[in-house]
């Protein structure tokens, strides 16, 4: 019967690896197989976000001090599970897998990352899920490569696909998503693995269309910015002051994380009391900063709406900058992007309070850029996920604004795979 399986497998392959008969086009078998990934990633993600939306709005009734209480069991639970289910990692190890492994991603810790990832965020974590999707779909893209018996670097692309495909359904930008997945995997030399850009592609689009029909979440721009005025030549010189501030904010961050983390290595404990320990910080910032909770997908918005001090924005900065370091370091699950843009939106807000009457909506997307640019060394794709986010379709000022942040980063990321040292 193995033997069957194997011989089916390797017939696969090889009509996989040649032409159609009579095709006139340029695309061949492998074409259909980065469907096939994206397919399958977008109702993975769509059965994720559905599920993840439900306990969002179960957990989101406990308000006030029962935020502490709810977010320390809740990084006991998710740290159980991890404890028997088995460490699924973070990015550090996905770009670690990708770029020395062969572009192997394991699929054995899937259903600890979904599960843990599930309470972490749910509770009110200040990480998005994009981190454990990615792991996830892109884990799915190696095993479906390994059954056909692909390998090589058809079995690297496949995995990017699969992350490519992640990224897309949450930020509902294929192009931008594909681009994430390719620049995130080295902090100097982003088309290190080009030849995986249209399978990415392609898993992107049909992964996209999939998540919408599953969750039947609108196509448009997910933050309701200020309408950008006519650009000017000015704009551009501007657009690199205003990145100047959300890259010393990504300075500030990247300094923040690596000091909680030098904190919880020195905990010589399992990982379910760290991350009930975690629980507890997040909560009780969560508590006397309430706007600082959750992975600010909505609180974006809010934050867009309402008018608040120069007080409140750097006590608000300073929350959420703690947040995201206590919760990304202390072992619960998450991804930082949509946070950082939190962030940087903060920044742009504290800028515009103290110079009133600036472009507002350029002030914001530059920080928002700088930022992201400075932390994960992904100047392209973070252009281009803004635009698609904010509805600033203008988008070479947001290029302007991400370059800066990425040309000003530290030399040594934050995200230590990308160094290119195998570990």
């Amino acid at each position: 019967m193995d033997f069957k399986r194997r011989r089916l497998a390797a017939t696969l392959r090889n009509q996989l690896n040649y032409p159609l008969q009579f095709n006139p086009f340029v695309f061949s078998k492998l074409f259909l197989l980065w469907i096939a990934v994206g397919i399958v990633g977008g109702v993975i993600a769509g059965f994720y976000w559905t599920v993840l939306e439900g306990l969002l709005h179960f957990l989101a009734q406990f308000q006030g001090l029962y935020v502490i209480p709810v977010m320390a069991v809740a990084g006991l639970l998710a740290g159980l599970v991890i404890h028997f289910l088995g460490d699924p990692g973070e990015m550090d190890l996905i770009v670690n897998n990708i770029r020395f492994k062969g572009g192997r991603l394991e699929p054995k810790n899937n259903p600890s990352m979904i599960l843990s990832s599930w309470l972490c965020i749910a509770s009110g974590g200040s990480a998005g899920p994009e981190a454990p999707l990615v792991q996830v779909v892109g884990s799915t893209g190696t095993w479906i490569a390994r059954k056909l018996r692909i390998k090589g670097e058809d079995l690297r692309s496949l995995s990017i696909a699969g992350m490519a495909a992640a990224f897309t359904a949450l930020f509902g930008a294929p192009l931008g998503g594909s681009l994430f997945a390719l620049e995130i995997q080295h902090h100097k030399h982003i088309s290190e693995y080009y030849q995986a850009l249209i399978p990415a592609l392609v898993a992107s689009c049909s992964s996209y269309v999939i998540f919408l029909l599953v969750t039947h979440i609108g196509i448009g721009p997910t933050w309701v910015f200020p309408i950008y005025a006519t650009p000017e030549l000015n704009d551009f010189f501007y657009a690199m002051l205003y990145a100047m501030a959300g890259t010393a904010a990504g300075w500030l961050f990247i300094f923040t994380v690596r000091q909680c983390r030098r904190i919880f290595q020195k905990l010589h404990v399992p990982i379910y009391i760290k991350m009930m320990i975690g629980g507890f910080i997040i909560g009780t910032i969560a508590y006397f900063v309430p706007l600082s909770r959750y992975f600010s997908h909505d609180e974006l918005n809010v934050l867009l709406e309402e008018q608040f001090t120069m007080e409140f924005l750097l006590i608000l900065l300073g929350a959420k900058i703690l947040a995201i370091a206590f919760t990304v370091t202390s072992g619960w699950r998450g991804g930082f992007i949509i946070p950082l843009f939190f962030v940087g939106a903060t920044v742009g807000m504290i800028v515009n309070t103290a110079f009133p009457g600036q472009n507002l909506p350029l002030i914001m997307v530059s920080c928002m850029a700088a930022i992201n640019a400075c932390v994960t060394r992904t100047p392209i794709s973070t252009t281009i996920l803004l635009a698609t986010l904010t509805g600033f379709h203008y988008f070479i000022p947001i290029l302007f604004a991400s370059l800066t942040g990425f040309f000003l980063a530290p030399k040594t990321p934050l995200i230590n795979a990308q160094l290119g040292v195998k570990e």
